[in-house]
């Protein structure tokens, strides 16, 4: 076999790439680039390797993403469980009843600043429990 035959061979029916083949071989890149492009059926090898890199190149696109979104999502999630943690630690430590200061950064959308007071007083409309202070001092 010569090695036009052998260049062919490794072309188009083992899909070889020209500098692959050309290492293998032994000689140089452009010898091979002459003997395949005077071939025939170089312009439909190259129209379906072209196609074949396109799909190659979505997929790995989507694993791309794919992989990205998955770790966003861990990492949300170990900062929410973070956050829900220290929230426990806070509102669950035994012989320490929460102060109404805690309690005011605890639920800030149900308490407004009154300027003339100086405290913070709760919103009209807002129904809460007996436990709740109404008024919270802020000095």
């Amino acid at each position: 076999m010569n090695i036009k035959e052998q260049v062919l061979n490794l072309f188009f029916i083992e899909h070889k790439k020209q500098k692959e083949i050309a290492e293998k071989l032994n000689i140089p890149k452009y010898t091979v680039s002459r003997i395949v492009t005077k071939d025939d059926r170089y312009i439909k090898e190259k129209e379906e390797r072209k196609n074949q890199s396109t799909i190659n190149n979505k997929n790995k696109t989507i694993e791309y993403i794919y992989s990205k979104r998955k770790q966003k999502k861990v990492d949300e999630y170990d900062s929410v469980k973070k956050m829900h943690m220290q929230a426990v630690m806070e509102l669950s430590e035994k012989n320490k009843p929460m102060n109404n200061k805690a309690y005011r950064d605890w639920n800030p959308s149900i308490y407004k600043y009154n300027e003339r007071s100086k405290n913070y007083v709760l919103k009209k409309g807002i129904n809460v429990g007996a436990d709740v202070p109404k008024k919270i001092k802020w000095s």
